[in-house]
């Protein structure tokens, strides 16, 4: 029950956030729409801990400014490739291994990875990431572990 009550308030939240409006009339619609949408989640089952992890509740926000951070610097070292022109890139693929305890983690991690420029997840098997990396200098900061580490930190 408490997935369907955080269901609620994010759907509540994100009417809010982006209807702009506050007349009586769309705050009923909006009660209503989240109640349909929350008791049909509800009789349909797809509401639990995975769809729902309230677990990264407090944790996720902090990743996703540092994943923002990393995400700008990857799209410096691209665009500074591109500049370059073709000399300037060293394509590679390369194994991490995920050390994430869920499979919830496994796919944020294998996600970020391919969130940020010059690096793609190509295949995912037995918590081995196949990874794509446009430079050396990608790979390395991805063979350094930190991307791990901090997703490994917001499973807890």
């Amino acid at each position: 029950m408490k997935h369907v009550l955080a269901l609620s308030t994010m759907l509540a939240a994100f009417w809010l956030v982006n209807s702009g409006h506050y007349t009586p009339l769309i705050l009923f619609f909006m009660v209503v729409s989240v109640l349909f949408v929350a008791i049909l989640c509800h009789q349909m089952d797809v509401v639990d801990g995975e769809s729902q992890p309230l677990n990264l509740t407090f944790t996720i926000p902090i990743y996703w400014l540092w994943l923002l951070r990393e995400v700008f610097l990857a799209n410096i070292v691209v665009a500074r490739c591109v500049w370059k022109g073709p000399d300037s890139i060293n394509p590679r693929v390369l194994k991490v291994t995920a050390e994430q305890k869920t499979d919830l983690g496994v796919v944020i991690y294998a996600n970020s990875i391919t969130m940020t420029p010059g690096t793609v997840s190509i295949d995912l098997e037995d918590r081995e990431i196949t990874v794509h990396a446009l430079t050396d200098e990608s790979a390395a900061d991805l063979l350094t572990g930190e991307m791990n580490r901090r997703v490994c930190r917001v499973e807890r």
